[in-house]
């Protein structure tokens, strides 16, 4: 009996492990574009990779600021197709909606607030888990006009509030 509550306890810690370096990572970029004074792309890429760029005045130079990677098997996966309370979407792992249906440069700008290359405000989804293991999925959403990161875990019947 430990055994098996013991391996899905860990799948559950691996998770909230990615869930927290993903919104570390979303709270830094947010806070130093509004420090710096400066935009500050986010690239999710790699399948368990985030990436924050800081743009350089004038442009078009940047800088990489920071890159973190999920550990434990954790990457950008729709494990659930239910959509978070907030319902910003998720028919992809990392979901960023744009007119044209193709992933945006998205960004913190010195306000906070989250947008595209275009300066459009984006509500975001960005789902996490591990290949057929429900209990390690996570989200993260990302109210555009304010910048403000939500986590939430999945268990086993619907999204909870982190």
């Amino acid at each position: 009996m430990a055994i098996i509550q013991i391996g899905l306890t860990r799948s559950a810690m691996q998770g909230d492990a990615a869930m927290r370096v993903l919104m570390s990572a979303m709270n830094q970029a947010r806070e130093a574009a509004i420090t710096q004074r400066r935009n500050m792309r986010l690239v999710f890429d790699a399948n368990n990779r985030v990436q924050i760029i800081r743009e350089e005045v004038p442009g078009p130079a940047t800088t990489v600021v920071g890159t973190v990677f999920f550990e434990g098997g954790m990457k950008y996966l729709k494990n659930i197709s239910t959509d978070t309370p907030d319902l910003f979407g998720n028919t992809n792992p990392v979901n960023l909606p744009t007119a044209s249906g193709t992933p945006p440069e998205v960004k913190f700008t010195p306000e906070g607030r989250f947008v595209n290359q275009a300066g459009a405000t984006l509500n975001a989804t960005v789902l996490l888990g591990r290949t057929n293991d429900l209990t390690s999925s996570r989200a993260a959403t990302i109210m555009g006009s304010t910048g403000r990161v939500r986590a939430f875990r999945w268990d086993g019947k619907k999204w909870v509030i982190v």
